[in-house]
């Protein structure tokens, strides 16, 4: 019995000794610490006002959030939507409701108002889509432990058009993309 422990015993001291071993040779070769690279990140983009004159019928179905590496993304979800969606995007001193003039307390550095040329309405019925509510955070979005979105707030759907504003940390690069019926806005992390 203690022939066998002595074994195990020994068998797991080599073991110990390979691992080592291993890890030495590996930091011989200057890879220790960097098993996976780290994002490089850089913002070609700009921070002047982005616009396209598209317009649909189709009714803002969400808005949603995502956190990347490099950027803090907003969607503005179209469902439906035959064509692009137009939009206006760009930095203000202030958040003003669409159609009120009612100033919106936006906290962050910074303030980027985003129109997105859908209604939050059913343009038929009338009947509302996206339940955003003026002066509120918008419905359904966390940005805690976001590293450039500090705040949200939903404006109005004013004559077609849904208004939000994204407080952010200070004023980013950003970049205004779309896919189908969706319009996205990428915020970088740094310049």
């Amino acid at each position: 019995m203690r022939t066998v422990g002595r074994a195990a015993t020994a068998l797991a001291l080599a073991g110990i000794t390979l691992v080592g071993s291993a890890g030495a040779a590996w930091a011989s070769c200057g890879q220790v610490d960097h098993p996976v690279a780290a994002a490089v990140c850089s913002a070609p983009w700009g921070s002047g006002t982005e616009a396209s004159a598209e317009s649909v019928t189709e009714p803002l179905k969400n808005i949603r959030t995502g956190r990347h590496d490099c950027y803090d993304r907003i969607v503005f979800d179209i469902t439906g939507a035959a064509a692009e969606t137009g939009y206006q995007v760009g930095y203000v001193s202030a958040f003003y409701q669409d159609g009120t003039g009612r100033r919106i307390p936006v906290t962050g550095g910074a303030v980027l108002q985003i129109h997105v040329n859908a209604p939050s309405y059913n343009p038929s019925t009338g009947t509302v889509v996206y339940p955003g509510r003026p002066g509120q955070p918008l419905p359904g979005v966390d940005i805690a432990g976001y590293s450039t979105f500090k705040d949200t707030k939903y404006g109005s759907s004013y004559e077609g058009r849904t208004q939000v504003a994204v407080g952010v940390r200070a004023k980013l690069p950003f970049r205004v993309l779309q896919y189908g019926d969706r319009v996205v806005v990428d915020v970088a992390h740094t310049w």
